[in-house]
């Protein structure tokens, strides 16, 4: 499952965040593997966990965020300085770097994926529980680590709060695939350490004086990814630093009635700040966090907002540029468009929210 069939197309319009997606994001992935298990397709399911089976074989300290969609495991980034760029925006990058890069999310995504398959009917695979055994003794070994994180930072590591809690939903759904499949696993020091990780992340990444949690521990900046924490399961949507937390990016991250990933910061990115469009993903999370805390009105008006962004083939890119109106980042089908074939009309609805809402799009906002 490639990310993108795109290369750097910008975050923001002239800008230099450019970055090359034609790779396999395991996390990306995993998450779209969610989407096909939930509609059935099994046989997609299946065939994505072989060709994870083939990429990371070996030891599972070598478990990379992407591979190239050969399996391919150096994927080394280049820059093309002959190239323009997309209006304007360069670099032009063919590579990615992120690849050699330390993101603790991505075991929990997996293993995610792979429990909700397992509980649909995903036929049982041995070795696939050997590489899960093998992915969390790793893991018990390194989740104290830090690391990019899920926005694949360029600056130094850092506890990201994010990645602590998919650590604790990877030995989570291990626990869950081994109790409700009768699968074999140390299941007592699982248990120990899940509910360790779980302890440090409430101690350490909970700002009490915000009454929110943080990007990373000890921090005050904000992060949309926070919003995954109930959606995983990490903690109940009504639980009071719950609440806290989507009233603070709901203050500090909203825009036109989107999301924006974070605020951007030198110090963590490691380049020059600078302004970028909101992150549809974000603001899609916040509709489903509405929906789980029973605020059903504003869940259909964020996810509404969200799929009346889309294009005249219904898809949506990375970002959304409140200012220029546009799309912005990589995109799924900026070479797909079919002029006068439009989308979904009225009353032909499109599932959002896991299947909890359903909104019906609207004509997209003028370019």
């Amino acid at each position: 499952m490639v990310a993108a069939p795109t290369t750097s197309l910008p975050e923001t319009l002239g800008g230099s965040r450019n970055w090359d997606y034609r790779f396999c994001w395991l996390r990306d992935a995993a998450l779209t593997l969610h989407a096909l298990v939930g509609a059935g397709h099994l046989t997609e399911a299946e065939a994505w966990r072989r060709w994870l089976l083939r990429a990371v074989a070996g030891s599972p300290s070598q478990v990379q965020p992407l591979y190239g969609l050969a399996g391919e495991h150096r994927t080394p980034e280049q820059i093309l300085p002959w190239l323009p760029g997309y209006e304007g925006s360069a670099p032009v990058r063919i590579g990615n770097a992120a690849g050699s890069q330390l993101q603790l999310d991505v075991f929990g995504e997996v293993m995610d994926a792979f429990y909700a398959a397992r509980k649909v009917g995903l036929p049982p695979m041995p070795e696939g529980w050997a590489m899960t055994k093998a992915m969390l003794a790793h893991l018990e070994q390194v989740w104290r680590e830090p690391d990019e994180g899920i926005w694949e930072v360029r600056g130094r590591r850092r506890h990201f709060v994010q990645s602590k809690v998919m650590v604790w939903v990877a030995f989570d759904r291990a626990l869950r695939s081994a109790e409700d499949f009768a699968l074999d696993g140390p299941l007592e020091r699982w248990r120990l350490l899940r509910d360790a990780v779980k302890a440090e992340v409430c101690a350490e990444g909970f700002n009490a004086a915000m009454g929110s949690f943080t990007q990373s521990y000890g921090d005050t900046a904000l992060d949309g990814s926070l919003l995954r924490l109930p959606l995983v399961g990490f903690l109940p949507a009504d639980d009071p630093r719950i609440i806290g937390t989507v009233a603070a990016i709901e203050r500090g991250l909203m825009e036109d009635g989107l999301v924006l990933r974070y605020r951007p910061d030198a110090a963590v990115e490691g380049m020059a700040p600078t302004r970028e469009g909101t992150f549809l993903a974000c603001t899609g999370w916040l509709g489903e966090v509405y929906a789980l805390q029973g605020r059903q009105a504003e869940g259909l008006a964020v996810l509404d907002r969200l799929v009346g962004l889309a294009n005249d083939v219904g898809l949506l890119a990375e970002e959304y540029d409140t200012v220029a109106r546009r799309q912005v980042g990589i995109s799924p089908g900026l070479l797909a468009s079919r002029a006068g074939q439009p989308g979904p009309g009225p009353g032909e609805e499109h599932g959002a929210a896991a299947g909890r809402l359903a909104v019906t799009p609207r004509a997209p906002p003028p370019r």
